[in-house]
């Protein structure tokens, strides 16, 4: 097979050289004949952040090529309408969205995703299907969790890979809310692991998991990574995601400004690494930084009148991790903390779902005297970056806001948290549910201490007897909220790879 030097530039530009299956020729020719290469999409298709004239389209390409959409209101595509994106090139390591508007609101979508390489020729068309959000009230399925392949449990194969997706995509969710560590860019895989009582865990692996991710390409590769369980590629294009992050994508329990001071990384500037994983991170996830208030994660998303999703960012402007006391510590940062009392103030949704990639009572130590998120354990009036959730919760009660339910994973347990003024150290807030899921395919640990701050019960706890259980164990998570398009109710559901129901708590509808 020949191949000119502009086709082969043209294919190896992203690191893959892509052979035609056959070479095709005229059987009265004496020579071969000229084969156009198909560009080919090389890990799914997703769609993220709807609106109710569409949504954000995700894929990639193996060579520079033109990403093309098309919808249709059935999987038959009949009468298609064609949406034509930019150029998918090795600046983005080949992945690329188009945002889709000037659909039906409240409808379901069928997409196909098509790339056309510059010589005409085009790859076969991948689909996927999401709902665009409603005008009027209506029934919404809404599915959480985080924490995706990590503590060395990467896609098994003797077990059908990350079988919980396939769980999750049966029960047709409307949207799915990644509370973070989409990846776990520190966390290096071997082809097995040997458990505490002898039985092995097999990993399928990479080049890019073969050590913790600094560079450009090795983060963009722990995405890649993941995108090859197929359970994952099909849960991926059957709903449409809402995506947050938090340390894992980068490094564990990484904070602005930090030097890490570990054997594994060459790079120890974690502000170097965390601007590289924010490009991989946004490269590889139906995810448009322009839709973000900073131009980086945090932001609201509107599900019509029942639902708004106000997606945090409690990394990035997070002071550093220490004991987590004084009068004015950061998790947040001013501008994002306003913009969340501002909008939650704004808000006409029945249901205002606040996403925490972080706990709010949840003790998480880093090390034996620091704290990695909210809560310090003093269990007192708020100190260090409680100080700024006390601001939020007394700005949700002086403003009369109703219909607050705060969603986390990141503590690899699922638990329902009821916070009480009655039981709390400090008493200016009104009383609010958190729950808690994951972990997705890693190691299962908890419970952790509850901090009486802000007076957290655990009403349910559903974690293993003992640290980093592997998911064969079962101690993996996931959770589902369902608003009732007739009684505005909200029930929660907290539930084991399996899909059995382990805990359920209704809501009703906030008073007006």
């Amino acid at each position: 097979m020949y191949l000119s030097r502009r086709a082969l530039l043209r294919s190896t530009a992203l690191g893959l050289l892509a052979v035609p299956a056959a070479a095709c020729s005229d059987s009265g020719s004496a020579g071969p004949a000229l084969v156009r290469e198909r560009p080919t999409l090389t890990h799914g298709v997703a769609a993220g952040d709807v609106r109710a004239d569409g949504a954000l389209v995700w894929a990639r390409s193996d060579r520079p090529a033109t990403m093309i959409v098309e919808t249709s209101a059935t999987e038959s595509f009949t009468d298609p309408v064609r949406f034509e994106g930019g150029l998918l090139t090795p600046d983005t390591g080949g992945a690329g969205r188009l945002r889709l508007t000037g659909l039906p609101a409240g409808q379901q979508v069928h997409y196909r995703v098509i790339l056309e390489g510059d010589d005409g020729s085009t790859s076969e068309a991948v689909t996927g299907v999401f709902r665009t959000a409603p005008s009027a009230a209506g029934d919404i399925r809404l599915q959480w969790s985080g924490d995706t392949a990590g503590q060395g449990y990467g896609i098994n194969p003797d077990i059908g890979g990350m079988r919980i997706f396939d769980t999750m995509a049966a029960r047709d969710p409307h949207l799915f809310l990644h509370s973070g560590d989409v990846v776990y860019a520190d966390g290096p895989l071997k082809e097995s692991v040997t458990l505490p009582d002898g039985r092995v865990w097999r990993n399928t692996v990479s080049e890019a998991k073969s050590a913790v991710a600094q560079t450009l390409d090795q983060y963009r590769g722990q995405y890649a990574y993941n995108l090859t369980d197929d359970n994952y590629r099909r849960f991926n294009s059957s709903v449409a995601q809402i995506v947050q992050w938090d340390d894992h994508e980068t490094v564990n329990n990484w904070y602005p400004g930090e030097i890490l001071d570990l054997d594994a990384y060459t790079e120890k500037n974690v502000d170097v690494l965390a601007q590289r994983a924010f490009q991989a991170y946004h490269e590889w996830l139906p995810v448009e930084p322009a839709d973000a208030v900073d131009g980086r994660v945090y932001r609201k998303i509107g599900y019509g009148p029942l639902l708004d999703v106000f997606v945090l960012d409690m990394r990035t402007y997070k002071d550093a991790n220490g004991v987590n006391t004084g009068a004015a510590g950061q998790i947040l940062g001013a501008a994002q903390k306003d913009w969340l009392i501002r909008e939650l103030g704004a808000s006409t949704a029945t249901w205002k779902i606040i996403a925490n990639d972080l706990p709010l009572g949840v003790v998480v130590p880093d090390g034996d005297t620091a704290f990695e998120g909210v809560a310090n354990g003093e269990s007192g009036q708020p100190s260090g970056r409680e100080s700024e959730i006390a601001q939020v919760l007394s700005a949700i009660k002086a403003g009369r806001i109703s219909g607050t339910v705060w969603l986390t994973a990141d503590v690899h347990y699922t638990a329902a948290h009821r916070y009480s003024p009655d039981r709390a150290a400090y008493k200016d807030f009104d009383e609010f549910w958190e729950f808690v899921s994951g972990p997705l395919n890693s190691g299962g640990f908890g419970p952790n201490d509850l901090d009486a701050t802000f007076g957290p019960e655990a009403v349910f706890v559903h974690a293993p007897p003992a640290p980093n259980s592997s998911p064969l164990d079962g101690y993996q998570h996931f959770g589902e909220v369902f608003i009732d398009g007739q009684t505005s109710e909200l029930r929660v559901d907290l539930l084991d790879a399996a899909g059995t129901v382990l805990f359920s708590q209704l809501l009703p509808p906030p008073a007006r």
